[in-house]
């Protein structure tokens, strides 16, 4: 059996910390603590990893957050992979920081990387983990905060929350989608 997993966020080192690229984050641990490293390749830097007899091919849009569907379609038809064995992990303003969750489908809910996926992929059928980034903005300002970085008092918690995520998606691949909701969408 075999994944693709993929982490969203906007390529080049002013982004590198900010909300809108946990799933990058994510995505670079978890080929961290399954001892692979990534390429540039076509539309995303691609690491092929294993664990536990699963392969798991991990992206990184190269495409910028509004154009992720292009890199995730492309990787999808080279590797064959069905859109219910595709992992999107995602900011989420809707959820608290650190709060996680897995959804087996679902709308964008306005986040543009998301609408990408849907519009190329094949709908609102492909699981994501939704990482928590919190709502802490004024009015028309949600560009600013989920481009910032994360706050001081937010930065010690999120290796933790990192580690938990990579373990969620672990459990994914595993024991499947409904065991591991059981298990972390607390």
């Amino acid at each position: 059996m075999k994944y693709l997993i993929v982490g969203l966020g906007n390529i080049g080192p002013e982004y590198a910390y900010t909300r809108h690229n946990i799933g990058f984050n994510i995505a670079d641990e978890l080929v961290k603590q399954l001892g692979g490293s990534f390429s540039n390749l076509r539309l995303a830097y691609y690491s092929e990893v294993s664990f536990k007899g699963k392969k798991l091919h991990v992206i990184k849009p190269t495409t910028f957050m509004n154009l992720s569907g292009k890199a995730v379609n492309y990787w999808m038809q080279e590797l064959r992979i069905p859109l219910e064995n595709v992992l999107v992990i995602v900011d989420d303003l809707a959820l608290p920081l650190g709060k996680l969750r897995l959804k087996m489908q679902g709308s964008s809910a306005g986040h543009n990387g998301l609408r990408s996926i849907e519009g190329l992929c094949g709908g609102q059928g492909y699981p994501r983990l939704r990482f928590g980034i919190g709502d802490d903005f004024p009015k028309g300002r949600q560009a600013d905060y989920v481009l910032s970085n994360f706050d001081k008092d937010e930065q010690p918690e999120l290796p933790a929350l990192i580690d938990t995520s990579v373990e969620l998606i672990k459990s994914f691949v595993t024991i499947g989608p409904a065991k591991t909701m059981t298990a972390f969408n607390k």
